[in-house]
């Protein structure tokens, strides 16, 4: 007997039945049975549940002689069913990664309930994916199982019967069934959680629900959508029959009432004419099954009175309004573009201020962070503002002036402040004033082709507007370069008469400073446990995809490894649960944090890796799709012939490398030792002061660079700090072994 009966019905879905099905196959809990039910679709459907069929003994195909709809063909699959639990999951619809692991371990957790409720995320056509955006009701929080007497806010989690794992017998033993037409799921849902004696919650999106660009049953205009109403008929039939459920009658109404009154104002739903006979019966519906003393929506008076005509009068003034709203708001805008452009012009009249220093990142931080700290440091006498948007808001230093982009007070920095620093690109209309120095960070070493490169690169490129970018290069003062290798590569794709000061990266010169009860605190923020040894996974963005999906299955390898190792997963997608030892850190402020946390880096083709290389702890790299990555990006370093340590090229090798030790091993550390060398040599912690000395104060007389074989922990020349040894993490093992 399986843990879970997977029952999937598929009708003219040819062309999303195999990515479904493939979802369910490569759960990581392979504890189920699928069963797939070809409505007599007249499309490849059934040949396509017969091939999965032969190819997997866990598929049952189930072939109706007669198209039943969405409702019969799942009470087929309930019919075949043999596991402990029922999941339906539509034909264009697909489980998240380890979605029944984490249901299976929910279910065990909570004493085998009737029913299990879990959330989704919505997957458009155009690679969108958003979440629900109710999932408060979902919290795992309080005492579990419970009834809904305990949760009611249950009741108003969307109606469908694909978020929920119901037990078997439980379905059985009450005879719960779909019944035909559209909107089948209403009288299933309700019924089943108004009879659950135990009913339990995940807080996880389990499914992700197809937004197809067209074909969404629900979302055509047809007359099935009177179906709604003998679908609230069965609902009420079942409650009238069995008194303990009258508890439940205003609720449903409410319920109801709202259901006709989205129904109804849905452009497109209902065909032309059918307005005014949808709403006749609504009103009837409402006399019929109305609870005194219910408190409705606004819109249900429209129900209420029948009022179709006023409707479509309310629904014409609101356009009207809206047209007059949105040109009223043009036009404010406007005039504000117009003031500040005004105010720009002004501010450009008077004095630069030589006190004044304006600082902006695109990721938030960075170099740039790292410098406004050096200026306040050694330059207390230069005020510093910091441009932070409003999707960095949380990441900016705390020591500047916050300046918002696109106020009056942006545009007096950006006209009077004599030091511009920024790793992105400046402001376009940005006009650059004689007595202005403008320090061009970037951002970290590169690897992928970068500039003027990527004119022979569209898929990297995207948009990219070269011209621009040159105008905007010839407005740098100070190029920063880390080594020679970025040196070289910045001064040939981004040709321009900046000078190129190769000091360092500032944003490292925390490494050297941080000290083991800063790593211990930073282990203990992020929930690592004490000896354990944490792995930061950072993939490089791959440009020739449009939604970045996941390479490794990072709860996999979590499995493999063992309890001993835990991931810190910083990714552009959800990384999925792994009982603990995955930590999401894909929103940590501080990326720098994150590598002096972390025992070992692994990672594919992103530049992270330069600076994590200067803490002398192990990298491995991950480069399964090298040739596919190269290919759009092009690279300037071959990190197959010069890696900074290990090097997988499938997932099962990822995992061999560090069940036995390689990851730390004596060739891992030559290699790493190498690459150290040639793209980190002036990481010793005064990377910040050599910049803020030569370009602010104009000393001949800088820091000088502590070469790497000479660093130990006497001090140094650096007037800021004294260097050491980088702190390792409490879990961090000595290079010591070798494979």
């Amino acid at each position: 007997m399986p843990r879970f009966s997977v029952i999937v019905p598929a009708y003219q879905v040819q062309a999303y039945l195999c990515e479904c099905l493939d979802s369910v196959l490569t759960q990581s809990c392979p504890d189920l049975e699928l069963i797939v039910v070809d409505d007599c679709s007249p499309d490849a459907c059934g040949a396509i549940i017969d091939e999965y069929a032969a190819r997997d003994t866990r598929v049952k195909a189930v072939h109706l002689d007669r198209n039943q709809g969405l409702g019969g063909a799942r009470n087929a699959g309930i019919a075949e069913a043999s596991g402990d639990y029922l999941i339906f999951l539509d034909s264009d619809d697909t489980l998240a990664p380890d979605a029944l692991q984490g249901i299976a371990d929910r279910i065990k957790e909570t004493g085998e309930p009737d029913v299990l409720m879990y959330d989704y995320a919505r997957t458009h056509w155009d690679g969108r994916t958003l979440r629900n955006h109710l999932p408060g009701p979902l919290t795992e929080q309080g005492p579990a199982p419970f009834r809904l007497e305990d949760r009611p806010e249950l009741v108003r989690v969307l109606m469908v019967a694909w978020n929920k794992a119901c037990r078997r017998e439980f379905v059985a033993e009450h005879g719960f069934a779909f019944p035909p037409g559209y909107y089948e799921d209403t009288p299933w849902t309700f019924p089943v959680l108004m009879t659950a004696e135990s009913i339990a919650t995940l807080d996880r999106v389990c499914v992700h629900y197809r937004q197809r660009r067209q074909g969404n049953i629900l979302s055509t205009t047809s007359v099935k959508h009177f179906d709604l109403f003998d679908q609230y008929d069965r609902v009420f039939a079942y409650v009238a029959g069995r008194p303990e459920l009258e508890r439940w009658r205003p609720e449903l109404f409410r319920r109801m009432i709202d259901h006709y009154a989205t129904v109804f104002a849905k452009r497109g739903r209902l065909p032309r004419g059918s307005h005014g006979e949808f709403l006749r019966l609504a009103r009837a519906h409402y006399h019929r099954y109305r609870v005194p003393g219910v408190r409705m929506r606004r819109r249900s008076v429209l129900v209420r009175f029948g009022l179709h005509r006023t409707f479509r009068a309310l629904r014409l003034a609101s356009a009207v309004r809206r047209r007059a709203l949105k040109a009223l708001v043009k036009e404010a805008r406007a005039v504000r573009a117009g003031m500040l452009r005004l105010h720009y012009r002004i501010q450009l009249r008077l004095p630069v201020r030589a006190d004044r220093a304006v600082f902006a990142s695109e990721a938030g931080g960075g170099d740039p962070a790292a410098l406004e700290e050096a200026f306040r440091t050694l330059a207390p006498h230069i005020r510093t503002a910091w441009i932070a948007r409003p999707e960095h808001r949380h990441t900016p230093p705390p020591g500047p002036r916050r300046i918002r982009p696109g106020t009056a007070a942006h545009w007096t920095a950006l006209a009077r402040s004599a030091y511009l620093v920024t790793d992105g690109g400046l402001e376009r209309r940005l006009r650059k004033r004689p007595g202005q120095v403008v320090l061009q960070t970037r951002q970290g070493t590169p690897l992928g082709h970068m500039g003027l490169d990527l004119l022979e690169r569209p898929a990297a490129a995207r948009d990219t507007d070269f011209a621009e970018l040159l105008r905007d290069v010839d407005r740098w003062d100070h190029v920063l370069s880390g080594n020679r290798h970025s040196t070289l590569v910045w001064e040939r794709v981004l040709p321009g008469r900046y000078t190129t000061l190769e000091y360092g990266a500032p944003r490292n010169d925390a490494f050297q400073r941080a000290t083991s009860a800063d790593v211990t605190r930073l282990r203990e923020s992020l929930g690592v446990a004490n000896g354990a040894v944490a792995i930061l996974y950072a993939p490089a963005h791959r440009d020739h995809l449009r939604t970045q999906r996941p390479l490794l299955d990072l709860a996999r390898i979590a499995r493999r490894l063992g309890p001993r190792f835990v991931l810190l997963a910083r990714t552009p997608y959800e990384p999925g649960a792994g009982d603990g030892r995955i930590i999401d850190v894909r929103h940590h402020p501080s990326v720098q944090d994150l590598c002096l946390a972390a025992d070992a880096l692994l990672t594919d083709y992103a530049s992270l890796m330069f600076d994590y290389a200067g803490l002398d702890r192990p990298i491995v790299l991950h480069t399964a799709d090298w040739e596919a990555y190269e290919a759009a990006r092009g690279c300037y370093v071959d990190l197959r012939a010069v890696p900074p340590g290990a090097v997988a090229r499938s997932e099962d090798e990822l995992i061999d490398i560090f069940a036995t030790g390689h990851w730390r091993g004596s060739r891992s550390a030559q290699l790493r030792a190498a690459f150290r060398e040639r793209f980190c040599p002036y990481d010793d912690g005064c990377a910040a002061e050599r910049v803020v000395r030569h370009v602010v104060l104009g000393e001949p007389q800088r820091p000088p660079v502590v070469p790497l074989a000479r660093r130990n922990p006497v001090p140094s020349a650096c007037a800021r700090t004294q260097l050491s040894t980088v702190p390792q993490p409490s879990g961090f093992f000595p290079v010591t072994e070798s494979r």
